[in-house]
C-alpha cells in the first residue's frame, strides 16, 4: 500500500490565499470581494498587487453576494471571502435568487468551515454548507484536503463557467498531496489501493483516512482510500469501480452526516450497486468551543473512529 508522509503542515485557507495571488497575475478577469475579514481569507497579497480590483464590502455578506453577481454581467469572475458560516447560511437567498437561478459565475470562497474552526464555537462552526450548497442547481461544491490541492482548486475554478462554493479551513494540517498535482473538478483520486474496504474522505478527513488505513493494514484489512474533493458533481464511476471490489464502503466527512458526502454517496450505491455502509460525520449536532484535536476525537472524526466504522461495515459484508 502507498505511504503518504508530510514534512509540514499549513492552513488550508493560505492555500486559497496564495492560489488568488496566482490568478490576480494571470487572469485580469479575476476580482475579489471579502466581508471585513481579509487577514482570516489570505487576501493581503492579492489586494496589494491589484488594489483595483478589489471590493471591501464590511460585514454585509448579502450584499457582497448581490455585487458578485452584477460584475459577472461584465465578463468579471469574482471570488467572494468569509467565513463558510457567513458565506452560506447568513446569505443563502441572495445566492439562490441573485447567483444560482440564473448560473452566474461567482466563486464562493469559504473558510473556517467544519468543527475546526475550533474555539470560537458552534455559532460559527458550519456543519450543514455542503448541503446547503449541494442541493442548489447548476452549483459545484469543492472541499480539498490540504494546502497543496486548495491552492490547485482555486486555481482550477476560475476556469469553470458558472458558480462554486470552495469550502476550506482556519487550522493546520499536513500536506500530502503532490504540489503539481493537476485539480480536475468532478474527478476523484485514489490515494491507496485496496480489497477490504473503501473509504472514501473529504477535507480534512482524507488525511485521517491514510491514517486508519495504516492501523487497518497493521490488522490486516486492505483498504482503498479515495479523495473525493469535488461533492458536487461526484466522481459515481471511481467509487462504484472500488466498491465492486471490495463490497463494502465507509464515507468520511467534516460535516453533519445530514446532507453531506455520505448522503450523496448513499444514494449512488442505491441507484447502483447497494453494499453496507458507514458514516464518518457529525451525528446530526451542533459543535462546541474547543481545539479542532479535541472536537475531532469527541465529535468522532479521526483516525480512530474511521478505524471502528471498517470495523463494524466489514462485519455486515
Amino acid at each position: 500500500m502507498k505511504k503518504y508522509t508530510f514534512t509540514e503542515k499549513k492552513d488550508t485557507r493560505s492555500g486559497f490565499g496564495d492560489g488568488l495571488t496566482i490568478l490576480g497575475r494571470t487572469n485580469p478577469n479575476v476580482v475579489a470581494l471579502c466581508a471585513d475579514l481579509i487577514g482570516s481569507l489570505k487576501m493581503q497579497t492579492f489586494i496589494d498587487e491589484n488594489p483595483d480590483r478589489f471590493y471591501q464590502v464590511g460585514i454585509a455578506e448579502a450584499n457582497m453576494m448581490g455585487i458578485a453577481a452584477g460584475l459577472t454581467i461584465g465578463g468579471k469572475i469574482p471570488f467572494t471571502g468569509t467565513f463558510a458560516n457567513f458565506s452560506t447560511a447568513r446569505v443563502y437567498d441572495q445566492i439562490r435568487q441573485s447567483i444560482a437561478y440564473s448560473s452566474k459565475n461567482v466563486k464562493v470562497c469559504a473558510s473556517h468551515a467544519g468543527l475546526t474552526l475550533g474555539e470560537d464555537g458552534a455559532t460559527h462552526q458550519t456543519l450543514e454548507d455542503i448541503g446547503l450548497m449541494k442541493m442548489l442547481p447548476g452549483m459545484t461544491v469543492i472541499n480539498p484536503c490540504d494546502y497543496n490541492q486548495t491552492k490547485a482548486a482555486t486555481i482550477a475554478i476560475a476556469e469553470h463557467e458558472g458558480p462554486v462554493y470552495l469550502r476550506f479551513g482556519r487550522p493546520a494540517v499536513p500536506i500530502f498531496m503532490p504540489a503539481d498535482q493537476e485539480f480536475v473538478i468532478g474527478k476523484g483520486i485514489q490515494l491507496t489501493e485496496g480489497s477490504d474496504v473503501t473509504i472514501v474522505a473529504t477535507g480534512h478527513l482524507v488525511w485521517e483516512a491514510l491514517q486508519a488505513s495504516e492501523t487497518l493494514e497493521a490488522k490486516g484489512i486492505s483498504a482503498e482510500v479515495i479523495n473525493i474533493h469535488t461533492i458536487k458533481p461526484l466522481d459515481e464511476e471511481i467509487i462504484l469501480k472500488s466498491i465492486a471490489k471490495t463490497g463494502c464502503i465507509v464515507t468520511a466527512e467534516e460535516h453533519n452526516v445530514i446532507g453531506g458526502l455520505g448522503e450523496s454517496v448513499a444514494r449512488t450505491l442505491s441507484l447502483n450497486t447497494p453494499v453496507p455502509q458507514e458514516y464518518v460525520a457529525v451525528n446530526d449536532s451542533f459543535g462546541e468551543s474547543g481545539t479542532p484535536a479535541q472536537l475531532m476525537e469527541k465529535y468522532g472524526l479521526d483516525a480512530k473512529a474511521v478505524v471502528k466504522a471498517v470495523e463494524k461495515v466489514i462485519a455486515r459484508k
